[in-house]
């Protein structure tokens, strides 16, 4: 089945639909949401790309990003998304929005109205394999730490957005 992009403006009015894998290609702007789990510690959860997706494979990024479908309120998609690519149900707030764009390589772009939520959790886990090949939770000081010593091993949509998180926080 192919998977569809809801096209916006940059007030969130909708255009139309498109193939996910061509609003990327034309670097379209489109919903997204973006999910940002903790531990009790305060630690961050990352969850390691599967080695299949069609860009940014085997790269770190934020426990959840994807896009709501048609007629899919942003948290609706975020709750649908946790339970797809972690097998995992917890209480979500939203805490902010932006417009960014990213050149993700291969010729694709992230152009997004992201919709960024936060939640905590601490139990176990049920991955989907064909979207995530591990998840670690880590510390604000030593993720920054990983990023300024090997940026190639993150996306770069979650360096983005995990720099707006920080102003925001």
């Amino acid at each position: 089945m192919e998977e569809l992009v809801v096209l916006v403006n940059p007030e969130d009015k909708v255009l139309g639909l498109m193939e996910k894998q061509q609003a990327h290609v034309n670097g379209l702007l489109h919903r997204a949401f973006s999910v940002f789990l903790f531990n009790s510690k305060g630690e961050m959860l990352l969850q390691k790309r599967a080695s299949g997706k069609y860009h940014s494979p085997n790269q770190w990024t934020n426990a959840v990003c994807s896009h709501p479908r048609e007629g899919e309120t942003y948290l609706s998609g975020a709750r649908r998304r946790l339970k797809e690519e972690l097998g995992i149900e917890t209480e979500l707030s939203e805490k902010f929005s932006f417009i960014y764009k990213a050149d993700v390589g291969g010729g694709l772009w992230e152009h997004e109205l992201d919709h960024v939520f936060i939640g905590n959790y601490e139990s176990d886990f049920n991955l989907n394999k064909e979207e995530v090949e591990e998840v670690r939770f880590i510390s604000l000081a030593d993720l920054d730490k990983e990023i300024a010593e090997t940026p190639e091993n993150f996306t770069e949509w979650f360096k983005i957005i995990l720099e707006e998180y920080k102003h925001h926080f």
